[in-house]
């Protein structure tokens, strides 16, 4: 069961108590993402995420990684479009230890300015490694096609210029910005303790909000579609094709994973079977949802030979007219939709999956259904849903992006 409670100044606590486990997950999610930046500020979300483990007032970066590795536990954090989350999973006795230092990285964390230069140059690498490697780099520009004039089209790590601009006063004016008290959720999941929840409250019911604190506003971005190509010395080409879709809180949101789910999300999907299994042109193939509070996507990647990449597209789009044209079988539909109750159920049976699950629902909807609520949601899923999601998505002109040596294009379109 999960329960929610509210401290004094707005601070939400989420928690989920399994007491057949020996170990907690814990997470502080902070609903603020890279689509939450000014132009000049892109990247200074990610850039944040990596200084809160650069040291504290009483403890180093070697310390807080020591005091991890002593107990045998697991502390990380990532940051995503809409949100940041800072994370650790530990044996059940040393709940309080990971919630004390999480809270001290999070209070407390000094930005000293030797620590900004070395982890400046870390993001650095971090930026380069993703543009040296296609397949990321792909996706990064198909973003860009699909929201040119718009935060969600940036990079979550920023670019080389605007990371040098970061400085501990910038850190801290953007963490009064958006990091308070009611835009904060701690979520913990396994065998809890009383106690635990006692020691959260009095570390976090203690955020004050600061009076420059902004909420943060969606801002409904259009799609757009066109094309974005890059000649590059590779063995492969690499195609990512999208298409705009619904957002997180839409009401077919199931309707979509499950079509998702047909068109490319598992092996016996259609786009597997067709580019992989039956033609053999690419090793790696899939489609995937991209959800947000305001918009989503419909994104499909692969990557073949440079000499294969015309008819990779074509196989591709004609798998799509045919979804356009012939809808899914029902067979299809059944098969999705236990896949989906399959892969959900399963995936939920470790406490970070719940940690992290509890989190985000109560960050984005402020609310937590049950398993089989979420099951019998799938299991209502139904073939005029998917008939219309189907004309109402894949009737719209994509954005695509490819990166690839040779590209000729006037063949590839």
């Amino acid at each position: 069961m999960v329960t929610v409670y509210t401290c004094h100044n707005g601070v939400r606590i989420v928690s989920e108590h399994i007491p057949h486990v020996r170990s907690i997950s814990v997470g502080i999610w902070v609903g603020v993402g890279s689509r939450s930046e000014l132009p000049e500020e892109n990247g200074i979300t990610h850039f944040i995420e990596h200084m809160l483990f650069k040291g504290t007032k009483t403890r180093t970066a070697r310390q807080i990684a020591e005091e991890f590795d002593r107990i045998g536990g697991e502390i990380n954090a990532f940051t995503s479009k809409e949100s940041t989350c800072y994370y650790a999973k530990v044996l059940d006795h040393h709940g309080e230890l990971a919630v004390s230092i999480l809270a001290d990285m999070f209070f407390n964390s000094e930005f000293a300015n030797i620590e900004l230069e070395k982890e400046r140059q870390v993001v650095l690498e971090e930026i380069l490694m993703s543009e040296d490697a296609p397949d990321d780099d792909v996706h990064e520009q198909l973003w860009r096609v699909m929201y040119p004039t718009d935060a969600l089209g940036l990079p979550i790590l920023g670019t080389s210029k605007t990371l040098q601009t970061f400085t501990k006063d910038t850190i801290l004016q953007y963490m009064d910005k958006h990091y308070y008290p009611e835009n904060i959720v701690i979520s913990v999941a396994g065998n809890i303790t009383k106690d635990l929840l006692l020691h959260i409250e009095k570390l976090f019911s203690r955020f004050e909000r600061s009076p420059k604190a902004v909420e943060t506003t969606l801002t409904f971005p259009a799609f757009h579609s066109g094309r974005y190509v890059k000649q590059r010395d590779v063995e492969q080409s690499h195609i990512a094709i999208s298409y705009p879709a619904i957002g997180v809180m839409h009401p077919d949101l199931n309707s979509f994973i499950v079509l998702n789910n047909i068109i490319g999300g598992n092996t016996s999907s259609r786009l597997f079977q067709e580019v992989r299994e039956d033609r053999g042109l690419a090793y790696t193939i899939f489609s995937y949802q991209s959800c947000y509070k305001d918009v989503g996507a419909l994104t499909i990647y692969s990557s073949t030979t440079n000499q294969q990449l015309a008819l990779l597209q074509q196989t591709i789009n004609e798998t799509l007219d045919a979804v356009r044209s012939a809808r899914v079988t029902k067979t299809e539909l059944e098969n999705a939709k236990e896949h989906l109750k399959g892969s959900f159920v399963l995936d939920l049976e470790g406490t970070s999956a719940r940690m992290s699950r509890n989190g985000k629902n109560e960050l984005v909807h402020g609310r937590h259904k049950t398993i089989d609520e979420t099951i019998s949601e799938i299991d209502s899923v139904s073939m005029d849903k998917i008939d219309s999601l189907i004309d109402s998505i894949l009737s719209a002109e994509p954005a695509v992006a490819i990166i690839g040596q040779g590209i000729d294009e006037k063949v590839v379109s």
